[in-house]
């Protein structure tokens, strides 16, 4: 991230806009208890969506790229129900079927390619346990977004042609809905045969 997005995401108001807008409306209709009690998070960034993540399970492994961030996280965390994980999300350090549920929140649109994408939603339903709960959100493409990820990686999703991706991700029961400014998605993880 750039500074200035940094900044914007490490700041109070981003906190009250993710626990008052952004998540409510992600998990409308939808009990957070269906994910059960060991969720990981994916991409947590500052951790202002884990903040409110972690009173939702017993457990969360976050799972952060960026050293620093994951440092922070971790440290800021440390004695709570919330395990940090410096890793990359496209190649996850966790066995298949691992955790009861996952999500990711405002951070795909940071992962610079379509195949990474696709990666990182490949191995987050590779360690939900089948029957498990996958979901997420994020933002539509703007000229105002593109201009905060000045010299930051900005490759948002047209979620037009994510339930595909989702489905061929190994999720099933996939819903999308979108609105002028986001979309969010969800789907259960597919019975191996």
């Amino acid at each position: 991230m750039n500074e200035q997005h940094r900044v914007l995401c490490a700041s109070d108001m981003w906190a009250e806009a993710i626990r008052d807008r952004v998540l409510p409306w992600a998990l409308r209709d939808f009990d957070p208890a269906d994910l059960g009690d060991d969720v990981v998070e994916i991409g947590p960034g500052p951790g202002k969506t884990t903040d409110v993540l972690h009173t939702l399970t017993a457990s969360l492994t976050a799972v952060e790229l960026d050293p620093d961030l994951a440092a922070q996280l971790a440290e800021r965390f440390a004695g709570t129900n919330v395990r940090v994980v410096n890793h990359d999300a496209t190649d996850l350090p966790f066995a298949d079927g691992h955790f009861s549920g996952g999500v990711c929140f405002t951070m795909l649109h940071h992962v610079p390619t379509a195949e990474l994408q696709d990666r990182l939603l490949g191995e987050l339903v590779r360690v939900v346990r089948c029957g498990g709960w996958v979901l997420g959100s994020d933002s539509i493409a703007s000229d105002e977004l593109r201009g905060l990820h000045d010299g930051d990686t900005y490759n948002p999703i047209d979620p037009d042609g994510l339930a595909d991706r989702l489905r061929r991700a190994g999720l099933d029961r996939v819903e999308v809905i979108d609105n002028e400014y986001a979309f969010r998605f969800r789907g259960v993880v597919a019975t191996q045969t």
